[in-house]
């Protein structure tokens, strides 16, 4: 089993008017494929920061950061795009979804960023939306949607693109338990069939009963929880077609 993450040592410090202010001291993480991970602590505490630096949204202080295969140090601007491109799917606490464009076109649009034809693009689109239960909702606005169901299309459009590695801020924030725990089912199922693996940022515990391991975040530093049950969800997930195989290291996708 090969490893996805792999964080030594990281440390990010931001400049402020009051001087620097240490937001990581030191972080150790290893995340393997096909794993899901949660990470917990309180606002401000540096989880949303983390993600940003595994996602090569961000860069660290110090420390090395290893992501897919690929030493982000060692990358400039042009190889960070293609690895967020074709290996790194994003879930933002925010949305992001364009208001005038319907579900379908919104997932559409993200998946045109690798160069996929048009047929593909539907068929992983519909089938998307299928998954998180929104096929009938394809041709709807998101001002016709609740702040649930703009939820799971932005989760809908991070699992049309079939990433390698799936970062979710606050996934199930604002969705109802039932909800929640079908959009954990249906992560755990993708990680058993494709190999995908999730870094999951939430305060739900929910998530922590669902993942493969959590951990808290604390003072800067990363200390894994010990009480964590893994438990099987019993609402069954939709299958989503396995993603293509990554394409052979050095290659920019």
């Amino acid at each position: 089993m090969s490893t996805i993450v792999d964080c030594i040592g990281l440390v990010r410090t931001y400049q402020s008017t009051a001087g620097p202010v240490r937001v990581l001291k030191g972080v150790d993480l290893l995340v393997e494929e096909g794993k899901l991970v949660a990470l917990y602590g309180p606002s401000g505490s540096g989880k949303t920061t983390l993600l940003n630096l595994i996602g090569a949204l961000d860069q660290p202080t110090a420390g090395s950061l290893i992501v897919c295969g690929k030493d982000l140090s060692r990358l400039g601007e042009r190889g960070k795009s293609a690895l967020r491109r074709k290996q790194i799917g994003f879930i933002f606490q925010a949305y992001a979804l364009l208001p005038t464009y319907t579900a379908l076109e919104n997932i559409d649009l993200a998946l045109r960023l690798p160069h996929l034809g048009f047929r593909e693009r539907r068929h992983r689109a519909l089938t998307a939306l299928d998954a998180v239960g929104l096929g009938e909702w394809a041709d709807h606005v998101p001002d016709e949607m609740s702040g649930g169901q703009r939820k799971r299309i932005a989760i809908a459009r991070a699992l049309a693109l079939r990433p390698r590695l799936l970062l979710a801020d606050e996934p199930t924030g604002g969705l109802d338990s039932r909800t929640t725990q079908r959009i954990m089912s249906l992560f755990k199922s993708i990680a058993a069939q494709q190999g995908t693996t999730f870094v999951i940022v939430s305060h739900d515990p929910l998530v922590a009963e669902a993942v493969d391991l959590a951990y808290d975040l604390h003072d800067g530093k990363l200390v894994q929880r010990t009480d964590t049950t893994i438990s099987a969800i019993a609402a069954p997930a939709p299958a989503i077609e396995p993603r293509s195989q990554p394409a052979p290291e050095g290659v920019l996708m």
